[in-house]
């Protein structure tokens, strides 16, 4: 007697990797709203879209984001804040942006790992504890394009200070102007030192014209699907 052969089987094949875009920039450039817009226009060409923040963006790491944002690390010093965030960046990773990657998805993220390299190095921390810090926490979760929306510190300072109204200053809102223009050249530094990664963008122009420029530069470095036909 012959024996049947066995049915071939084949695993489906994995979704294809997802994208992952990271917004850096000062207080009050107007990274929020940009996502809000990059996601609406995104989702409009079918893609599966996923918009999160740091500190944040995951049940343990919006724990964290409290006690960072209030200021209540503040007194433990720079490298116990630099601590907490990379704890929450990595359960941020583990918990949202890698399982959405896994299955194709676009992240967007207001503000990522250049955040702690900026703030945290500003505060004194050395950057080889920075790097260690953030390999740890993001192993090879790396941004496929950050974009940077500059704005000059005093213009973005008001922006924010109009945006929360009568509220209290966060933890780093409540620095000098001073302070916030350094950090703005930290920013500018590492775009100038990774021109693969960085897209910098004018935030200083109106709302439709950054969105535009948005666009353009994930449309130039990610590419796009084209626009589903209008049934």
């Amino acid at each position: 007697m012959t024996a049947t052969p066995a049915l071939s089987r084949t695993d489906p094949p994995a979704p294809p990797r997802g994208r992952f875009v990271t917004f850096e920039g000062g207080e009050g450039a107007g990274k929020s709203s940009q996502i809000a817009h990059l996601a609406e226009r995104l989702r409009g060409r079918r893609l599966d879209v996923v918009i999160t923040r740091e500190p944040g963006g995951s049940p343990g790491a919006e724990c964290v984001r409290h006690v960072l944002l209030t200021g209540a690390a503040e007194r433990f010093g720079p490298l116990a804040e630099a601590c907490l965030f990379a704890a929450a960046r990595a359960d941020h990773v583990d918990r949202t942006i890698r399982p959405a990657l896994s299955r194709g998805a676009w992240v967007l993220s207001d503000r990522f790992y250049d955040s702690s390299r900026v703030y945290q190095g500003d505060g004194g921390v050395a950057p080889d504890m920075l790097r260690l810090l953030e390999a740890v926490a993001v192993a090879e979760v790396r941004p496929d394009l950050t974009l940077l929306l500059d704005v000059p510190a005093e213009i973005g300072l008001a922006r924010a200070g109009s945006r929360r109204g009568g509220g209290d200053a966060d933890r780093f809102e409540k620095e000098d102007v001073a302070v916030h223009e350094r950090r703005r050249r930290a920013f500018l530094d590492l775009a100038a030192r990774e021109p693969h990664r960085f897209a910098v963008i004018d935030a200083t122009a109106t709302p439709t014209e950054v969105s535009e420029a948005i666009w353009r530069a994930v449309g130039n470095r990610l590419g796009l699907p084209a626009a589903p036909e209008a049934e």
